[in-house]
């Protein structure tokens, strides 16, 4: 992801676009809700890469569906899929 421009992902992080589904995770004691592709790009960019290292492939696949769903809405069954397989497999849901 280091090729991205930096405006590309503020656009990203501010996007309220909504998923299809909003995700309930408990993480550190605390739930946490996520509803737009704003708020799933900052939850999935906040935790460190080594966190992310054994769902890694899942992990580009789902910032890579979040982007094209910030410019473009109609794309965000495929975020909403890419979250839900990352989220499942690290079990976070």
């Amino acid at each position: 992801m280091s090729r991205t421009d930096p405006a590309l992902l503020r656009d990203v992080s501010a996007s309220e676009t909504p998923l299809r589904s909003t995700f309930r995770i408990r993480l550190n004691g605390q739930t946490v809700s996520i509803g737009t592709v704003g708020e799933a790009f900052r939850f999935i960019t906040s935790l460190s890469a080594i966190e992310w290292m054994e769902f890694r492939a899942l992990h580009e696949d789902a910032l890579v569906s979040l982007q094209r769903a910030a410019a473009n809405a109609i794309l965000t069954v495929q975020a909403t899929n890419a979250l839900r397989t990352l989220f499942v497999r690290a079990r976070l849901l």
